[in-house]
């Protein structure tokens, strides 16, 4: 199927039956033509800053593997950071690490509004509508959001391997904590390189924790599925843990309301 020039998000595998819901809110360094390119280079185009290498491809398998919908960006998150509410200077922003971002330099608020409504509002309404179709179904969807970091940041290494980050909520992070250092083989950390406190957990914020659901985002070093078989490989054990934590949860909350 041939992309529409506007297409700014995606839902794939719409009609799964499972309970997760994955979110992939970094999934593309696509710059339309209505934005240009920002003033950056190729290279810088496909570098960290502008999207989450290997992050598709991992909710993808998870996907399959789950049986679980996916909702992901179309667009570069260095033209709106779907992960950031339209208050947050991040959203659009005019420098990532070591880069500066030209086209984001000198945004005037209409233009600030209107990449608002031109991506956030339609990404964020994706995620609404098949959150609200999982709830209509009876389900309690479970969000769990699929992310890579690059492992040298401002010149620094970075030993963790898998990030497993909570919000308000830890109770999904610290089950999937305990089942991933027992079974991944991985560096796993709870919240790092990133927390709550870093401002990036908007997504988890605006459609979990109204509901009382269940949630956790992933962040995956990006030189470990940086190949179609380290993602299919990473895939497979992820969602391995995840659903064995989704169905510990379940069953601890069903004993407690017996």
């Amino acid at each position: 199927m041939a992309r529409h020039a506007d297409q700014v998000v995606e839902i794939e595998n719409i009609g799964a039956a499972g309970p997760v819901l994955l979110v992939c809110e970094h999934a593309s360094n696509r710059f339309p033509d209505r934005w240009g390119t920002l003033g950056l280079t190729e290279d810088e185009r496909a570098a960290h800053i502008a999207w989450d290498p290997g992050a598709l491809p991992v909710a993808r398998h998870l996907s399959r593997l789950l049986d679980a919908p996916l909702v992901r960006s179309d667009v570069s998150r260095l033209i709106y950071d779907c992960n950031r509410p339209p208050d947050h200077p991040a959203a659009m922003a005019r420098s990532s690490e070591v880069y500066e971002i030209p086209g984001n330099s000198s945004l005037t608020a209409d233009q600030r509004l209107a990449r608002t409504q031109a991506i956030y509002l339609p990404f964020h309404g994706a995620v609404a509508e098949m959150m609200a179709r999982m709830m209509a179904r009876g389900q309690r969807p479970v969000l769990v959001t699929v992310h890579s970091f690059t492992p040298v940041w401002f010149g620094q290494p970075r030993t963790v391997e898998l990030g497993i980050i909570h919000d308000a909520d830890p109770t999904l992070a610290l089950s999937m904590l305990s089942l991933a250092r027992q079974h991944l083989g991985l560096d796993c950390q709870l919240n790092a390189p990133y927390s709550a406190a870093d401002d990036v957990t908007h997504t988890l914020k605006l459609h979990a924790n109204p509901y009382g659901l269940r949630n956790v985002m992933l962040e995956l070093r990006n030189d470990l599925i940086a190949s179609p078989e380290s993602q299919q490989a990473v895939a497979g054990a992820l969602a391995d843990v995840i659903a064995a934590a989704v169905t510990e949860i379940s069953q601890i909350e069903a004993k407690g309301a017996a």
